[in-house]
Parts: C-alpha cells; structure tokens; sequence
C-alpha cells in the first residue's frame, strides 16, 4: 500500500500530537513530534542557564544538541531521556520564544526533512505543512477554543501529578496562539491545501476516525 506524507498543523494544546500519535499506530507510520525538538533546544537552553531570549547563546548550543526520536515514543536529548521533563510549562514557554529564531529553526527542519524522508510519516507542529513538507500529501489544521484546550491541558496536567491552575493555563495558550501567529519566521497559519478540523465538541476516537477516513481518501 502506497505510504503518504502527514502533516498536522495548529495552535497549543489543540491535540494534534495525541492524534498523530494515534493515527501513527493504526497506520504503522512514524511519529515525528516537531513540537518536543523546540521543546528540546528550550529544555538544552535552560539546563545550560542560557536564557531564552538570548538568542546568539541559544543558537551557539545547537552544535550539542543531538536529538532522538525512539520508536518507543521516548524522546532522548544527547542520550537523556527528557519525555516527561520537556512537557513543564517553563519549558512550553521557552520552546515559544526559541523557535522565533532563524538558526534554531533551520537545525530543526533539516532534521525533520530528514526523517520524513521516503513517506509512511507524521509530523505535527506550527509550520510543517506550509514550510517543513510544503508536499506532504495530506495536510491537517487542527483547532479548539481556547477554554477547551486550557481544560485539556489542566486535566493532563492533574493526571500526571503536575500543579495546574486552568485560569493560568489559559492566559499561557493565549499568549503562546499571539507569539505563535506574530513570529517574523515560520508563523503559524494554516496552508491553502490544508483541511480545517475544529475538535473542540468532538471525542478523540472522531477526530481519529475522520483521519483515518481522509487518509483512505489520499491513497485510494
């Protein structure tokens, strides 16, 4: 069966790397988690004491940074696994901040090329279907209100034992939609050829279905 290029674009705690992660496993694809290597470069930042907006020391780090994807869905920086420790909201708002800068972003998307090489991939992220794979054959805009991804976002927070207050997680996504579609470099906004799926009153299992459904769709 003919394997496809995935991309799947939106704002924060809109769900799209759950539902990457999903349609991944029922496609047998591989995962390709964008948003966890800015996460990555942010976490590299702050574990150095290079602060965030000091963006000549956060680029100078790049040249140590060696990022895995495992098939297990850990995510290794220069061997470490930092799964857990990149999801803390200093972190979120770093990855932000980070990814405004022109170099960071070039390191990144030349080793996202190189993994989405040959087809059979997901990637999810701000820029992958307008910048990363302009030519993936099928492109995702995946949207919610912001209520409804500051609930997602604090009840995920509450299961893994993190302190969470919504109120704050909402201002947080707010702030993070206005850096996001502001950035002079890649800004977020979603491609021409890219469907629109608003997730806000739809169950998991039906934002995965109808992938899966416009996935059928692309190969047949």
């Amino acid at each position: 069966m003919k394997k496809i290029s995935i991309a799947i674009d939106g704002p924060a705690a809109a769900g799209k790397s759950t539902i990457a992660k999903l349609v991944a496993k029922n496609l047998n694809y591989t995962y390709i988690d964008t948003g966890a290597m800015y996460r990555c470069v942010a976490f590299y930042a702050l574990k150095n004491k290079v602060a965030y907006e000091d963006e000549k020391g956060v680029c100078e780090l790049l040249k140590d940074i060696e990022i895995q994807m495992c098939p297990d869905g850990t995510i290794h920086l220069n061997h470490e696994d930092v799964t857990s420790l990149i999801r803390e909201n200093e972190v979120s708002m770093g990855a932000s901040i980070v990814s405004r800068y022109g170099d960071v972003r070039e390191f990144l998307v030349e080793k996202q090329r190189e993994m989405a090489q040959g087809g059979g991939v997901i990637l999810d992220g701000r820029d992958i279907g307008t910048v990363v794979l302009k030519d993936a054959e099928l492109k995702i805009y995946q949207v919610a209100s912001i209520e409804c991804r500051a609930l997602r976002r604090h009840k995920e927070n509450v299961e893994r034992g993190i302190e969470s207050d919504l109120e704050a997680i909402k201002e947080e996504i707010a702030k993070r939609d206005e850096q996001d579609m502001t950035r002079e470099i890649s800004p977020l906004k979603k491609a021409d050829d890219a469907i629109e799926i608003d997730t806000s009153d739809m169950t998991l299992d039906e934002v995965v279905a109808h992938v899966m459904n416009l996935v059928s769709q692309k190969i047949q």
